[in-house]
């Protein structure tokens, strides 16, 4: 072989030799991409203490999912995480019992009730190159800790088609448990009506932020959304519209049942509120007997408030309320029920005292405990009522000195129909804007004198839908807020740091997209193309 060729085949061996070189470093660069230290992924809500390790978990297709004592729940939970990995991993991940406590390549989740500090809600999640494994006292504790598990993931893992992966969980130890027992979201169903396929969704949304309470506003002025066979005309007339004029809708009662269920499953409370004696236009138009006049009043389609009030002195406008709620009580088996109370300024004080105070009574005899806004507080409450503070301090004040536990949805941080600024074109702004930033900086046990965080149940978030019509609509006032409501309901007040948070939830822009939320790129985020 002459010098010419010898060189020429040792350039073309080189060359090859390069190109394996660089595939192989951008293969390990990318794999380092992938499994970021566990102290460094961005995890909303933020835990309560991480303890990284080296190296990284790897899922496989022979991956198995083991459940270890024999719970039904925690065999739920374990075909629900199977069915969340799937889509983007292809990976069929069967859910199986085991008595052993090692699994390699695997993933355990094992229920105990030995000395673990977590609580109902709490969970240990604890990632080696072997196996992860999930411990939790209660089914709920390994639930959640299966939301933290997902974000552990690369964001791919989040989207409903087949992903090309490598599916890397970076390694160590997490220990968590929610700062409070209430954390939930409000949704109005009745200015406009949501299908149940839409609240199975915004459900779904909150089970990922580790919120455990759907707070379901079900009848309004504009319109009555859950059946009541006793009373049939309150779906079919006082259902068939909603603000606009459009067509309305309502939930039978085995669709109602189907999203408790379903709430369930993902371990999320459906709380019911039928308000009265205000905001009831839909049920005065239903039925005129509801009327101090006993004439039925006309359908009402926009969205001034404070014009409406039961006849609070007709024995048969309790005999209606106890119906209504002895209906929906069976249905609901979480333990509160919502009476409204709010904006009733038809209702002469007067009256509204002892109707509130007899309300009690029916709702105590059917089983449940009251839940009603700050204005209920100028009634008599009785043991184990909460009140929801959402505008007047010195209700709330009253209440908790009545003994009451507060549910904190103060407008001006955690309403989701306010505007976030002067250029959006949905919601509404009588409470302020409230800018992502706004809505994360604030403490629930600080915000109210006299409402410290013995008395305090925990922090809900309203969305309003007087100028929601849609899914999208709803993600955009949602998104990104509720995921900062969430923490500041879960992560104890001394980890939450905003000039952190800013950055994580900047980080998760490519897990709201591959999730399909359409959300507000707030210009106080720092967000990660």
């Amino acid at each position: 072989m002459n010098a010419k060729k010898k060189k020429s085949r040792n350039l073309k061996i080189f060359s090859g030799l390069f190109a394996v070189l660089i595939i192989v470093l951008t293969i390990s660069y990318c794999t380092r991409e992938t499994t970021t230290p566990m102290n460094e992924k961005s995890l909303i809500p933020l835990p309560v203490n991480i303890n990284p390790a080296d190296g990284s978990f790897r899922l496989k297709k022979r991956s198995v999912i083991y459940v270890s004592n024999g719970s039904d729940k925690a065999f739920e939970v374990g075909d629900y995480l199977s069915g969340i990995l799937h889509p983007a991993t292809g990976f069929k991940l069967p859910v199986k019992a085991t008595n052993k406590l090692s699994a390699k390549g695997d993933i355990l989740l094992l229920l105990t009730h030995r000395s673990l500090n977590l609580g109902d809600e709490g969970y240990e999640l604890k990632v080696t190159k072997r196996m992860i494994t999930i411990t939790a006292n209660e089914p709920a504790g390994l639930f959640h800790g299966v939301q933290t598990l997902r974000q552990l993931f690369p964001d791919a893992i989040e989207k409903t088609t087949k992903q090309p992966g490598p599916w890397l969980v970076p390694a160590g130890t997490i220990q968590d448990q929610p700062a409070y027992s209430y954390r939930g979201a409000m949704l109005d169903v009745a200015r406009h009506f949501f299908t149940p396929a839409d609240v199975k969704a915004f459900i779904d949304m909150l089970a990922f932020f580790k919120l455990n309470v759907l707070h379901l506003h079900l009848s309004d002025d504009q319109g009555w959304r859950i059946e009541i066979k006793s009373w049939p005309n309150l779906t079919t007339y006082g259902g068939s519209t909603e603000v606009g004029g459009g067509k309305g809708g309502y939930y039978t009662q085995e669709e109602y049942k189907d999203l408790v269920k379903y709430a369930q499953e993902r371990f999320i409370t459906i709380v019911p509120e039928i308000d009265m004696p205000g905001h009831t236009n839909a049920a005065l138009a239903s039925y005129g007997i509801l009327n101090c006049n006993g004439k039925a009043r006309k359908l009402y389609t926009g969205t001034d408030v404070g014009f409406s009030t039961l006849c609070t002195s007709k024995d048969t406008v309790y005999k209606f309320i106890d119906d209504v709620v002895h209906e929906i009580a069976a249905m609901s088996p979480g333990p509160w029920f919502h009476i409204g109370g709010d904006e009733s300024h038809a209702t002469p004080m007067e009256d509204y005292i002892p109707f509130v105070n007899r309300v009690q009574d029916i709702i105590r005899w059917n089983g449940k405990k009251v839940i009603g806004w700050d204005e209920i507080a100028n009634a008599e409450l009785q043991p184990n009522t909460t009140i929801q503070f959402w505008a007047n301090a010195e209700n709330t004040q009253k209440g908790v000195k009545q003994g009451a536990k507060v549910i904190m949805s103060p407008a001006n941080k955690v309403y989701l129909d306010m505007k976030y600024d002067s250029t959006t074109t949905l919601g509404l702004h009588w409470a302020g804007y409230v800018e992502v930033d706004s809505a994360y900086i604030w403490d629930p046990a600080t915000l109210v004198p006299g409402v410290s965080k013995a008395n305090i149940l925990g922090i809900e978030s309203p969305l309003w839908t007087e100028t929601i019509t849609n899914m999208k609509d709803l993600e955009y006032m949602v998104f990104p807020r509720l995921a900062g409501h969430a923490e500041i309901g879960w992560t104890p007040v001394s980890e939450r740091k905003w000039d952190d948070y800013k950055v994580r939830l900047g980080n998760f822009a490519g897990r709201f997209e591959a999730m399909g939320i359409n959300f507000y790129r707030s210009p106080t985020v720092p967000w990660k193309e």
